[in-house]
């Protein structure tokens, strides 16, 4: 006897996805790790930005590596805990993830005044396909390492992730990255024009971001 197919109301597991990406993501771990490391608000550090480009620049390199690895994991465990509990998997995955970095980049708790979602993006985009986020991450490194701007760094390589993934035939993951890349670069327009201008710092500098 066949078993009856469990039957699931889109709407609903889409909603369930996108609140709790939104959630998940809206934790500000660079708040609340410069916070409890007693280096006070982060927000007047700096850019003043939650992540882990502006936590570098208190100095504390294995607290920015801690934000960067949280940050990231944030859309990583979106996308994977709703794909893991949730049908259709593949698409409520993919919108828990774009909704984890929409949730780090306007928080509800910080009046929707967050970071630039290049960590939760990376994070998210090697969740739901591994060789795009590792390919972005890799383009990340290699611009980084060369030109020394991190900014830079995350502009190219989010750029990059929509091809990967067209090349790779995977087109609701194109269209996902291709959103997250504008939303990126919106987000940038400040170091766009810096970097225009030749006034971003580099890498392990103290100013803006």
């Amino acid at each position: 006897m066949d078993t009856p197919a469990l039957s699931y109301d889109t709407t609903a597991v889409l909603t369930i996805a996108l609140v709790w990406g939104y959630l998940l993501g809206s934790i500000p771990f660079g708040l609340v790790l410069t916070r409890i490391a007693g280096l006070g608000d982060i927000r007047a550090i700096g850019s003043g930005n939650i992540g882990a480009t502006n936590v570098l620049r208190t100095g504390r390199k294995g607290l920015a590596a801690a934000v960067l690895i949280l940050d990231a994991g944030k859309g990583a465990v979106a996308v994977l805990s709703v794909g893991a509990l949730l049908i259709p998997a593949h698409d409520a995955a993919v919108l828990a993830g774009v909704a984890a970095v929409l949730g780090h980049n306007f928080p509800v708790w910080l009046g929707y005044k967050g970071g630039k979602g290049v960590a939760t993006t990376l994070g998210t985009l090697t969740a739901i396909a591994w060789p795009v986020g590792l390919g972005a991450c890799a383009t990340w490194l290699v611009v980084a390492a060369l030109f020394r701007y991190s900014s830079l760094a995350a502009l190219v390589s989010l750029a990059a992730a929509p091809v990967y993934a067209l090349l790779l035939d995977q087109q609701v993951v194109a269209a996902a990255a291709g959103l997250l890349a504008v939303l990126a670069w919106a987000r940038h327009h400040q170091n766009i024009a810096r970097l225009l201008k030749g006034e971003e710092s580099r890498i392990g500098g103290k100013k803006s971001g």
